[in-house]
């Protein structure tokens, strides 16, 4: 019996590398498939990735500096829009991509060396990289070329880039198990979203509204990342009612039930 064990689990672990390698090489073959569909097929390609949210930002900038004498922090509504808007986008970015990864893959998903998980995981590391490479250069430029300036906590950033990665992974998940069963929620989930940039609070600060309404966002997890965000850029602004755990708490819960549903449902969703 011991000889046996001996002999097996040797055997397992080279099958488990094996998987994992497997694995690793379709995330790969996915991730470089959507960066050739998604950019390399369009004239400029990834410039149109930075371009879009800063023609957002430049526009809701001019705007509201027609209607409103300063911004809630700082002299720049350039930088206050874009401290709320560029962890928004990791979000909303984060949940379409992965919200549509079957239907976008199904292709591939035919063969057996692909699984739903690694089309799931190909989308969310993708879509993450190029968020964040576009925060970087939205906000380098935004310093380096405008008369604003900024002391930057990097800790803060990324805590709030990560938080809302994970947000935008927990929900497109759930997003997709139920949109591949369901497909009319994906029309009924791109309407109820839609005020969601503005509880966000991309627009104004949490402490400028009424307490009833504090009330509300602070059980909600998206003011509490963007907050964040802003804390890292702006060091006089100290936001209290931050809580990691209940963005977590968000995230994770419906990662692990769009993976449970996804795990019993993959097939039916293919075939559908």
């Amino acid at each position: 019996m011991t000889s046996l064990t001996t002999i097996h689990a040797p055997l397992g672990r080279a099958k488990a590398r094996t998987t994992s390698f497997a694995s690793a090489r379709a995330i790969i073959a996915l991730m470089l498939r959507e960066m050739s569909t998604r950019y390399g097929r369009s004239p400029g390609g990834y410039i149109w990735a930075v371009v879009e949210p800063v023609g957002a930002l430049i526009v809701m900038s001019f705007v509201f500096s027609m209607l409103i004498r300063s911004p809630s922090l700082g002299s720049s509504f350039l930088l206050f829009y874009t401290t709320g808007y560029l962890p928004f986008l990791l979000y909303s970015l984060t949940l379409s991509t992965v919200m549509n990864a079957l239907t976008f893959s199904r292709p591939l998903l035919m063969y057996p060396a692909v699984s739903w998980i690694d089309a799931v995981l190909a989308r969310f590391i993708l879509n993450t990289l190029t968020s964040v490479a576009i925060a970087s250069l939205v906000l380098f430029g935004i310093l380096e070329f405008t008369d604003t300036t900024a002391v930057l906590e990097i800790r803060y950033m990324i805590s709030a880039m990560a938080l809302a990665a994970l947000l935008g992974l927990g929900h497109g998940t759930l997003n997709c198990a139920i949109s591949g069963l369901f497909p009319v929620y994906a029309q009924i989930w791109t309407i109820a979203s839609r005020p969601l940039l503005i509880g966000s609070g991309v627009f104004f600060l949490y402490e400028d509204l009424p307490p009833t309404i504090q009330s509300i966002l602070d059980w909600t997890p998206w003011i509490h990342f963007t907050a964040l965000f802003r804390q890292g850029v702006y060091p006089t602004y100290g936001p209290d009612f931050i809580s990691v755990p209940l963005v977590l708490i968000w995230g994770l819960g419906p990662l692990a039930l769009g993976l449970l549903i996804l795990r019993r449902n993959s097939q039916r969703i293919l075939m559908r």
